[in-house]
């Protein structure tokens, strides 16, 4: 098989694949466009198994690009546009890409920083003009590629240390619908639209390779997402699913956008990327009408694998999804699970000790956990290092943090929850947070209040008041750096 054509096969000619700004392509031109692509890549020297690395906004030339690569038989790689320099040489180094294609602020940069051995191609100096060979390139087949080779690769987020580069194989996209089919109600008239860029697994996976694999209208936009951009995309272009994180979704709620976008007929709103809080699900459905779909997936899944639609945030399996857990383990105990789908990667980059612990099989397991209830269901408790045992019980930093963050309202602006050592040696709660702007002494009346509320094992020891938390360049919190600005506080104190 070849991943691109057959991401590219069930649109009809005449329907529209793709919308950004003011283009409109329809199926049977990016069809054409993407093996004239491929043609370029081959005519550049492109040979089975190369990486290519796109490295721009989201636009329909990405698309091309990308999906061109994949139908000459290379190995696709999105990376962040917004990355410095700095930020983008250790990718460089660790992926060995044969070629980048960039725009040309990106290809700039590269040029100047002479960063890479990697061969550049964008249009202006110092790179190989990609106008000039994709004008002159004739379409090519596709290249048939064993189901399991390499189609692509994802970037893990970095959230707990360095980012890990997950390899897809050509058969991540044969199923990557059966979430928006079957819990979504996809069909080819739906318009999909994800505030999240398309270097990130959740658009990339749940929007654009689901929203072509069944022939629908997939929204891109160039710009990065604040509330009102999404207002003005769901207001310009009308899409009926939208895809965004929870903490999107707060500030829609915040400057009254989720209001306003509810007349324009988004059929379901998903929430993705990060735990969705209960306080949010519940605004969202009273400014909008609409439940908040929560799902959990990750690069290594591309897709979502689990969901809830009720305010309990218990997780059942997406379609074709199977998950199996450890028999021998106290279900009352957090713990890890498995996961298994056919757009499970094949596993990590050159990391044989993460690729023992996480892949086995053709199973995946994340590094989060989950406790298991009766009904077969699943309650998210956060990554392994987020649960501990405090005073004989079980306590998830994410447990805090969403009540908490419930008391605090829109005075708070971030928190989070992190175990510590207390200095006689037993395992304590701290809390870093953020308050909204002018709202500090409101917020910390209110984490005080909150606080109050909480049983005694959960009631966290320190809280610290920051100007800001680290942040992963995609924007997620950086939990692995959490305890040291811990220490640090408690130093000064």
């Amino acid at each position: 098989m070849n991943a691109a054509e057959t991401l590219l096969s069930a649109g009809v000619d005449t329907a529209i694949a793709i919308e950004c700004d003011d283009e409109k392509v329809s199926y049977a031109v990016l069809r054409d466009r993407v093996s004239r692509a491929a043609g370029a890549w081959k005519t550049l020297g492109l040979q089975p198994g190369n990486r290519v690395i796109v490295f721009a906004p989201d636009s329909v030339d990405w698309v091309v690009a990308y999906l061109g690569a994949i139908w000459a038989g290379g190995v696709a790689i999105g990376v962040n546009p917004r990355l410095s320099m700095n930020e983008f040489a250790p990718i460089l180094n660790e992926c060995e890409p044969r070629f980048v294609w960039c725009e040309t602020e990106q290809a700039r940069a590269l040029v100047a920083e002479a960063r890479t051995v990697a061969e550049i191609v964008a249009d202006g100096p110092g790179t190989s003009n990609w106008a000039t060979h994709l004008a002159a390139a004739e379409a090519v087949a596709p290249l048939e590629r064993a189901t399991e080779d390499a189609a692509l690769w994802i970037g893990t987020s970095g959230t707990t240390g360095v980012p890990k580069g997950v390899v897809h194989a050509q058969r991540t996209v044969t199923n990557a619908h059966s979430f928006a089919c079957g819990i979504l109600g996809l069909t080819a008239a739906d318009r999909l639209y994800a505030s999240s860029k398309l270097f990130f697994a959740y658009a990339l996976g749940n929007s654009l390779f689901a929203g072509l694999r069944v022939g629908a209208t997939v929204i891109l936009d160039r710009q990065w997402p604040t509330a009102e951009r999404v207002e003005y995309m769901v207001e310009k272009y009308r899409p009926t699913l939208l895809f965004s994180v929870p903490t999107l979704y707060r500030k829609m709620l915040q400057t009254g956008v989720a209001r306003r976008i509810a007349q324009y007929g988004i059929r379901h709103c998903v929430s993705a990327g990060e735990a969705l809080p209960l306080a949010v699900r519940q605004d969202w459905r009273e400014a909008t009408g609409h439940t908040l779909i929560s799902g959990y997936g990750t690069s290594e899944t591309l897709c979502l694998m689990l969901f809830s639609d009720d305010d309990s945030g218990l997780m059942r399996p997406t379609p074709l999804t199977e998950v199996r857990h450890a028999d021998d383990v106290d279900p009352d105990v957090p713990q890890r699970v498995w996961i298994r789908h056919s757009a499970v990667a094949l596993g990590y980059w050159e990391r044989p000790e993460a690729q023992a612990d996480g892949f086995r099989d053709g199973w995946f397991s994340p590094g989060d956990m989950f406790l298991r209830h009766a009904d077969g269901r699943l309650e998210y408790t956060g990554r392994n290092d987020d649960m501990l045992k405090i005073a004989g019980q079980w306590v998830s930093t994410l447990w805090v943090e969403q009540s908490l963050a419930s008391v605090c309202g829109e005075t708070l602006h971030q928190i989070a929850s992190v175990g510590v050592s207390s200095a006689d040696g037993l395992t304590a709660l701290a809390v870093l947070a953020v308050a909204s702007p002018e709202r500090r002494s409101e917020a910390r009346q209110r984490m005080d209040e909150g606080i109050a509320t909480l049983p005694g094992h959960r009631r966290p020891r320190w809280v610290h008041w920051l100007d800001e938390l680290p942040l992963t360049p995609t924007g997620k919190l950086q939990r692995g750096r959490l305890r040291a600005l811990h220490e640090s506080a408690v130093a000064v104190s």
